[in-house]
């Protein structure tokens, strides 16, 4: 009767603590499971250059430099773009005190659009073709609120950055101290559901790794194709706008970004046969690579049938945001692997 109570007051016990804990990192539970990801992406990449010494579970080069490594293949692209944002600002705001002055008078092609060419030249001398008129429409920059968004900007910029030097120091830990991590969690599993339990930890490590090598290839196929595409269009950096495109393209859609921006320059320099042939172009590489391609990837490493592959991918993202991206596919590999051994149950009494 003792040893019953005491069970049930550690199990009691432990759950309040487990709950304590939770709620004290539940700011930090993504930038956790970020790290995570991460690790398991990149750990057979860290196991090969260890290999010759046995230095798991200390500080090493090796887990230093990989986890620089892995910081600046996100930042330096991020910082490229926000150097690049804060040069077209600079841009913009030239523009807008010279449409305050002046106005700005509507480009050429406008007017010879089809059928909207006539309406699209009023509206602009409406809203920007005189001193008044873009006086007016320019007042809210009068009111403060641009003040405003620039400061939210610049606070959730610092946010997210502390916010990603987090991660690497979590990445950080868990390449020293992986190894026995791992073996904590594949034993726990087997202790708690048996080796169903081990093997489902392995398809979820299998699906998150697998997910990764999807994302990656998928932004190094389309990068190098819409390359090819800016190239062919007559866009100057080419090679920089596909390498913006790939980064882009890791997350479903997101390269509309990219292409998308690059079609309007075309349009608005005149070239609108060129900008909408770019944007058809990368559109069928987006529906292809994100509806056929990646799912096939990402399903083929874990057996996961296609149609689950797809709707893990994009209900995860739903659900979770870009996290989701690895949770929802690793959710249905563990599910699917599940549901095998009940039927196999059923089968086999």
């Amino acid at each position: 009767m003792r040893n019953n109570l005491q069970v049930r007051a550690r199990f009691i016990g432990g759950l309040i603590l487990l709950l304590l804990g939770a709620w004290v990192l539940h700011s930090f539970l993504t930038l956790l499971v970020w790290a995570v990801v991460l690790a398991i992406a990149s750990w057979p990449v860290y196991q090969r250059l260890v290999a010759s010494n046995d230095r798991h579970g200390k500080m090493t080069w090796v887990a230093v430099a990989l986890t620089l490594l892995m910081g600046a293949v996100i930042l330096a692209p991020l910082g490229y773009g926000l150097s690049r944002l804060l040069q077209e600002a600079q841009i913009l705001g030239q523009l807008l005190t010279d449409a305050k002055n002046q106005g700005i008078s509507p480009p050429v092609w406008l007017e010879t659009m089809p059928i909207m060419g006539h309406w699209a030249k009023e509206y602009w001398m409406n809203v920007l073709g005189s001193a008044e008129a873009a006086n007016e429409s320019l007042h809210w920059l009068s009111t403060g609120k641009a003040v405003t968004y620039t400061k939210d900007f610049a606070s959730q910029l610092v946010h997210r950055f502390f916010g990603f030097l987090t991660i690497l120091l979590v990445l950080l830990f868990v390449y020293q101290h992986g190894d026995s991590l791992g073996r904590q969690v594949l034993a726990s599993s087997r202790k708690l559901f048996g080796e169903k339990g081990f093997r489902y930890t392995l398809h979820a490590t299998i699906a998150v790794r697998a997910t990764v090598n999807g994302m990656m290839l998928i932004g190094l196929g389309k990068g190098l194709l819409m390359g090819v595409g800016y190239a062919l269009v007559g866009l100057s950096n080419p090679a920089i706008l596909g390498a913006l495109t790939g980064i882009f393209a890791m997350i479903p859609y997101a390269a509309k970004l990219i292409f998308g921006t690059c079609a309007l320059v075309l349009v608005a320099q005149g070239q609108m046969a060129e900008g909408g042939a770019l944007f058809a172009y990368g559109m069928i590489l987006t529906l292809v690579a994100d509806h056929y391609i990646r799912p096939a990837l990402i399903g083929g490493a874990v057996k996961l049938p296609f149609i689950w592959t797809l709707l893990g991918i994009f209900g995860g993202m739903e659900t979770f945001g870009l996290l989701g991206l690895f949770l929802g596919p690793t959710l249905m590999a563990v599910l699917m692997s599940i549901w095998r051994d009940w039927i196999d149950d059923i089968n086999n009494p």
